[in-house]
């Protein structure tokens, strides 16, 4: 921890950076997000067990981007959502200071994306054992027990799109839900307008999400919502071969045409 103070104060005094994201101590024991800007607010950064929030969500606020240069704490996920994002054209190298930080608690100072792309290449599996043993017991379902089983998960939604908030590649500025001419998706929670809200969101992070979690975590509701995008990525990897995360100039799945595409999958 000390490493990363010291790191984050010595870019605030020499101008490298404006402001550096990273995890302070929040309310009942938690965590929060923190934006330092000031060399001697450096010491209320912590890094310990309790952070869990992918910071990179932050990246492409405008209030935030206005603050000037950032310096980011960056967890394994938010590793990959730098290079997603870079992928989809949304920073580029050079833009922000990406300062990793490992299970052990190790400090990276990366100094460019393909240093970023080195290290995750080198990273662990992206899923948990948990979520491995709940991914294998679904795809082992009939589709009508898997449809059953996600109109159970997806009827208990309010909408308050907790979900869209906290995801760091729910970044566009006006999103499917808020147009009404014509209207795609139905205001009420109500059983079909929540399942059309939440694959249409599924879809859109197919073969872009990085698993971070934070979509499920921010769920008043703990309805595993990470687990549905992940059955999507799940088949991208196995159609396309493609994983998101991983590559600074990647194609998503869904933004590429390739005429030699397999085609077996189209029933």
């Amino acid at each position: 921890m000390d490493a990363l103070r010291n790191k984050a104060r010595e870019l605030l005094e020499n101008k490298l950076a404006q402001v550096v994201i990273g995890y302070g101590e929040g309310s009942l024991g938690r965590v929060r997000p923190v934006f330092v800007k000031e060399p001697a607010a450096a010491v209320k950064l912590v890094y310990d067990g309790r952070c869990l929030q992918n910071l990179a969500t932050y990246l492409l606020k405008p209030e935030v981007k206005k603050m000037g240069k950032i310096a980011l704490v960056a967890k394994p996920a938010a590793l990959k959502t730098v290079l997603q994002l870079a992928a989809e054209n949304q920073i580029v190298n050079g833009e922000i200071i990406v300062l990793g930080v490992t299970a052990d608690g190790k400090l990276i100072d990366f100094p460019d994306f393909k240093a970023i792309e080195a290290h995750v290449a080198a990273s662990g599996p992206d899923l948990s054992p948990e979520e491995l043993a709940v991914l294998d017991r679904l795809s082992h379902m009939s589709v009508e027990e898997r449809w059953a089983y996600w109109q159970e998960q997806l009827s208990r939604c309010f909408k308050c799109y907790a979900c869209r908030a906290a995801c760091p590649l729910c970044y566009c500025t006006r999103c499917t839900v808020e147009c009404n001419q014509p209207q795609w998706i139905p205001v009420p929670a109500h059983d079909l307008g929540n399942l059309e809200w939440h694959v249409m969101r599924a879809m859109h992070l197919a073969g872009r999400c990085v698993n971070c979690g934070d979509c499920g975590r921010a769920c008043p509701l703990d309805i595993p919502l990470n687990l549905l995008t992940q059955m999507l990525v799940k088949g991208v990897g196995e159609h396309f071969g493609q994983r998101a995360g991983i590559s600074a100039t990647l194609d998503h799945a869904l933004s590429t045409f390739k005429p030699n595409d397999k085609e077996n999958f189209i029933g």
